[in-house]
């Protein structure tokens, strides 16, 4: 008679132990299949969750969001969460997590507010989370009201917390509170010392950067990728190559030359320092690239005047099932416009929109800049009228360059007019206008342009070029006689202009914009800064070393036509960067074509 009373139990037990294995089972397939990224096992996997009635099991949920997270579906997340039944502190992080990880900040700072009303207390866990979404948004604001609110609870001195919050204002360009955090911190870990430096990195504060970086070092931090990638990219913005190429062996050490964040960094180095050949090496050897990578890749080419390659990396792209964004068409509208190919421009423009990529005010500059620099400038003109949004300052100073290369004067003061109904704009463009007055001689108009800068206290950027040595940075400025070699450096420019002379180079004066007497005109665009560093570097560096020299502003014309005969007359190859793009020098002519 007890025989029932007894198995009852049991049965109980074994279907209790059951349920239990298959549900765990379930959430241990689930993390396999987020690691091996397979979106059909996975969606089969949901299915039969929900036939098995288990998808009210937190876990189970957490697991499923955080699946559908790493396979950048967060709207999916989201459904999930919704259907949770019973939602612990873990799915709301989940879910946070999930859409901040996948630029959704709005929705992701719309759950944490919602959590909080629904008398959840955020943890180490969810307030990273919210802190990242403001940095995405760029919003210091609600990131310090979140950052008041950790201080309130006590979790202000988690190193987590903290961790995430020195992140936060250093994307925000808030540095000192950035700095002011990460100095109050009890504990900091590679993620703090990591946003610390890229804080500093993206304010252009270079050398804090780096003396950070080398202090992590020193105190035995394991510095992770976002770490080195960061620093990289310091070097590469300051062309500092050999200490790039130093950072570089460190991550060769570390194993973390694999990872796509750091490989796109170092293209971006190698590129921006004239060894494109370089960034080849790095992306071929690059085994999981990412659309960064990619990226980097395109801009590299189209800087170095390697347009047919940008096309077969884009044909590639879209072979492999890699989507395009924004960034990416960018790169290839650059590319075009700075070859000459307006007909290919135009298709890509066009193309943008198959893509489910809606071109902004960028893209219209870049198109504008193609048909404005191959001499259509009423066309440029007609794409401007249709934009779907008012023209931007980048937009006219593309069509103003137009203008300039073209010396339509009238065009140009039909922009000036444009440009001045928008307000306060960028020295930049001023600058622009005043050339191609002075270029036709109206000389009066030109004093106009420039007396404007002065009286809103712009100053013009001063002209520089410099070059590395060892690690030693050497800059110039036109007309410089600072340099300790300035004796050897002038005679060595003297000597160049007996071989450019007997070669049959003639200045051509009309690139010095002043008002000044003919020899003087000859004479002053003889001293141009890029020459002074390429007679420096012909003095001191071995003959069988490339010379690469970096400017911040464009090439003059005249100084082009120079470096090609120098190129030729002393068989070197002297590679340029200016601030549009490279040109590699060689046996007297110029990887951009004379087209730039």
């Amino acid at each position: 008679m007890n025989y029932p009373l007894v198995q009852e139990p049991l049965q109980q037990t074994t279907f209790s132990q059951s349920f239990n294995l298959n549900y765990r089972a379930i959430c241990n397939n689930l993390l396999s299949l987020t690691q091996s990224r397979s979106l059909p096992k996975g969606l089969a996997l949901h299915a039969h969750i929900i036939k098995a009635g288990i998808q009210i099991i937190p876990l189970v949920s957490h697991h499923l969001i955080n699946f559908y997270s790493k396979l950048q579906r967060p709207i999916d997340s989201t459904l999930v969460f919704h259907e949770t039944h019973s939602k612990s502190s873990t799915t709301w992080s989940s879910v946070i997590s999930s859409l901040s990880q996948n630029e959704q900040p709005i929705l992701a700072l719309q759950f944490f507010r919602q959590m909080l009303h629904n008398g959840v207390t955020p943890d180490d866990h969810i307030f990273p989370c919210a802190t990242k979404a403001c940095g995405i948004l760029c919003d210091y604001r609600i990131g310090q009201s979140i950052h008041c609110f950790a201080f309130k609870i006590g979790f202000d001195s988690d190193v987590f917390v903290g961790s995430s919050l020195v992140d936060m204002y250093a994307k925000c360009g808030n540095i000192e509170i950035a700095r002011k955090v990460f100095d109050q911190m009890p504990e900091r870990n590679v993620v703090s010392w990591s946003g610390m430096i890229y804080g500093y990195a993206q304010m252009a504060e270079d050398e804090e950067a780096l003396r950070l970086f080398k202090l992590a070092l020193v105190e035995g931090l394991d510095v992770n990728d976002f770490t080195f990638s960061s620093v990289i990219r310091v070097c590469a913005n300051s062309t500092l190559l050999e200490l790039g190429k130093q950072i570089h062996g460190l991550c060769l050490k570390t194993s973390y030359d694999s990872s796509s964040f750091i490989g796109s960094a170092l293209i971006s180095l190698y590129s921006k320092c004239g060894l494109v050949e370089g960034a080849y090496r790095v992306f071929n050897e690059v085994p999981v690239r990412n659309l960064g990578m990619w990226n980097a890749m395109l801009i590299a080419c189209a800087q170095h005047g390697h347009t047919e390659k940008v096309f077969g990396l884009f044909k590639e792209m879209e072979s492999i099932g890699m989507k395009p964004n924004f960034i990416t068409f960018l790169c290839v509208l650059y590319a075009c416009s700075h070859a000459g190919l307006v007909p290919e421009g135009k298709l890509y423009f066009d193309l943008m929109k198959k893509h489910g990529v809606e071109p902004g005010d960028q893209h219209y500059a870049s198109l504008v800049d193609c048909l404005g620099r191959a001499g259509k400038l009423q066309e440029a003109v007609q794409v401007i009228e249709k934009m779907p949004m008012q023209p931007t300052e980048s937009v006219w100073g593309a069509l103003l360059t137009g203008c300039r290369i073209h010396k339509n004067i009238e065009l140009s003061a039909y922009v000036a007019d444009r440009v001045f109904e928008l307000g306060p704009v960028s020295s930049g463009v001023h600058v622009l206008l005043s050339n191609a007055y002075a270029a036709a001689g109206r000389y009066q108009e030109a004093a106009k342009a420039r007396k404007m800068l002065r009286d809103k206290g712009v100053k013009k950027e001063t002209g520089l070029s410099w070059v590395e040595e060892g690690n030693k940075v050497h800059t110039f400025a036109a007309g410089d006689r600072s340099h300790s070699k300035s004796k050897e450096i002038y005679e060595k420019l003297d000597e160049l202009g007996d071989y450019m002379e007997q070669a049959g180079y003639v200045a051509d004066t009309n690139y010095v914009l002043q008002q000044v007497a003919g020899q003087e005109k000859s004479e002053t665009i003889r001293y141009h800064s890029e020459r002074l560093a390429i007679a420096f570097a012909l003095i001191t560096f071995p003959p069988e070393r490339p010379i690469r020299v970096m400017k911040n502003l464009r090439v003059c014309g005249d100084c082009h036509n120079a470096i090609k005969i120098i190129s030729k007359c002393t068989k070197r190859v002297i590679i340029v960067r200016d601030n549009n793009r490279f040109h590699r020098f060689e046996d007297g002519k110029c990887s951009c074509g004379d087209y730039w």
